[in-house]
């Protein structure tokens, strides 16, 4: 089939998780509780921090962060494919795609931003606790969340452009229920060989690098901890780590999963179904990870509950 300018390309089709139609009602409730659920935590979340003064700190600053990016998240994608089951419609425009592309890239380059800053946040408590206020000052926290969206910000628009460039055939089926760029990229018509450099070049810049972040914090984190002549003292240190490391292991296990997993699969649908735990599941997890293995913002929620039911 020729190619055709990607300038004519109006529309691509998302076939979804599966083409059996007696399975799309179960898709459609299981992801709208899905998405209710993770909107609702993360929700839960930053109202938490925002009333309660006693977690007007660094670490808790960057927590509703990374709840409002996981919210932002689960939006970019599951929406749109419930809407889809639900008009039978499954056509997504040119433009549409490609923003779709662009901000799942975005959120997920902050999340892998914010988990290094969060990881930074906890060396510096637990490595120097008498200067903690002063290193992690208000000032310092806003600059690298907004270096954290920038770059962000950059990574997607560096994938958004390159795909500008690319070619597709008159029909373009994308066996997923979003747009998502290596499926983009088998589809075109166009030569890959350097879209796939940039991608593997930009992946060990921009995720390798908050990686490499996170891993000699808690390198310094671990030596330090080590130190301490009280086991009492040991316990607590890693119990302020253990719901930051809970996170870290979900976000980057699933992630690995997918990767190992897509090379294995044996149909393209397969691989959706297993990118779907990728693109859901850390969003959904991370705030019962936080109310449930973290004291203080377990009361909190709990109050916030409490004060929302009893509200006429």
């Amino acid at each position: 089939m020729e190619a055709r300018n990607q300038t004519a390309i109006s529309e691509f089709l998302l076939l979804g998780l599966t083409e059996d139609p007696d399975l799309q009602p179960l898709i459609f409730s299981l992801f709208l509780v899905i998405y209710l659920v993770t909107v609702l935590g993360n929700m839960l979340i930053i109202l938490a921090v925002i009333s309660d003064s006693h977690l007007h700190t660094p670490m808790y600053f960057f927590l509703s962060n990374l709840s409002l990016n996981d919210i932002c998240m689960s939006t970019t994608t599951v929406p749109n494919m419930l809407v889809n089951i639900q008009t039978r419609d499954r056509s997504i425009s040119y433009t549409g795609c490609l923003a779709q592309i662009g901000l799942a890239l975005v959120f997920g380059g902050l999340e892998n931003c914010l988990l290094a800053v969060m990881a930074y946040d906890r060396y510096v408590a637990i490595c120097h606790p008498l200067r903690y206020t002063v290193i992690m000052s208000t000032r310092l926290c806003v600059l690298l969340s907004l270096f954290s969206l920038g770059i962000s910000i950059v990574y997607g628009l560096l994938h958004s452009l390159m795909i500008l460039r690319l070619s597709f055939s008159s029909v373009v089926k994308i066996p997923h229920f979003f747009c998502e760029l290596p499926q983009i990229i088998k589809l075109t018509c166009s030569d890959t060989s350097v879209d796939n450099i940039v991608i593997y070049v930009a992946a060990a810049i921009f995720c390798g690098v908050p990686v490499f972040g996170i891993m000699l914090s808690y390198t310094h984190i671990v030596s330090s901890v080590l130190r301490l002549s009280s086991s009492e003292g040991k316990y607590k240190a890693f119990s302020t780590c253990s719901s930051h490391l809970s996170v870290v292991f979900l976000f980057y296990g699933t992630g690995f999963g997918v990767y190992i997993s897509s090379t294995v699969a044996a149909s393209p649908q397969k691989t959706a179904v297993i990118s779907a735990m990728y693109s859901v599941a850390p969003q959904l997890m991370n705030p019962f990870i936080y109310s449930l293995r973290n004291r203080d913002m377990k009361a909190v929620l709990w109050r916030l509950i409490a004060r929302i039911v009893s509200v006429p």
